[in-house]
């Protein structure tokens, strides 16, 4: 007779308590999802797209970007998406636990986040309440868009239109500004 194999569950006060490696360490619904730091490729994304945010967003001051965010449900769900846009009421709040709305979810997907982006935490993001997540794939050079409300996993190749009710202008971003001339995976 096999035995069941029994993973292991973390909570969200396990997370301090390992190690500062550079890795980053996330839970949902406390099982523990580890990717490696992000390399230059992934960087370079992430800056131009926080740039474009921000140039969208500050003006109108109803918003603020963080990279990376961090989204804490319950005692076993913490993620960490590589771009976060929450109202601005946020700015100054004492922690995230205290964040319960969320505009925008960004994760820049390569070879070592893809399978936990697109098959685990862009279906959390959306049960959890964010009302839009990014899926940007550096290997396919495409903007893959999931909004809460809507259909998931939209491909974006040319021009991605992002309108929060909130703001009275969309953002509207030629997809190809935001990827390096060359990127690997």
């Amino acid at each position: 007779m096999a035995m069941p194999m029994v993973a292991p569950r973390y909570s969200i006060a396990d997370l301090d308590r390992f190690p500062d490696d550079g890795n980053r360490y996330e839970l949902l619904g406390g099982v523990l999802l580890v990717t490696p730091s992000p390399g230059p490729p992934h960087q370079v994304v992430l800056g131009r797209l926080t740039w474009a945010l921000w140039d969208y967003l500050g003006p109108a001051g109803l918003a603020a970007v963080t990279t990376p965010g961090v989204l804490q449900v319950g005692d076993d769900t913490q993620l960490e998406p590589d771009l976060l846009v929450v109202p601005a009421r946020y700015v100054d709040a004492a922690s995230w636990r205290q964040m319960t709305d969320w505009w925008l979810a960004v994760e820049v997907s390569g070879r070592a986040s893809r399978v936990y982006d697109r098959d685990f935490k862009t279906e959390a993001y959306l049960r959890i309440g964010v009302r839009e997540v990014w899926r940007v794939d550096l290997r396919d050079r495409t903007v893959f868009v999931s909004r809460h409300d809507g259909p998931a996993d939209v491909p974006h190749v040319d021009r991605l239109v992002w309108h929060p009710p909130e703001m009275t202008e969309p953002l509207k971003l030629e997809v190809r500004t935001i990827f390096p001339r060359t990127v690997s995976s």
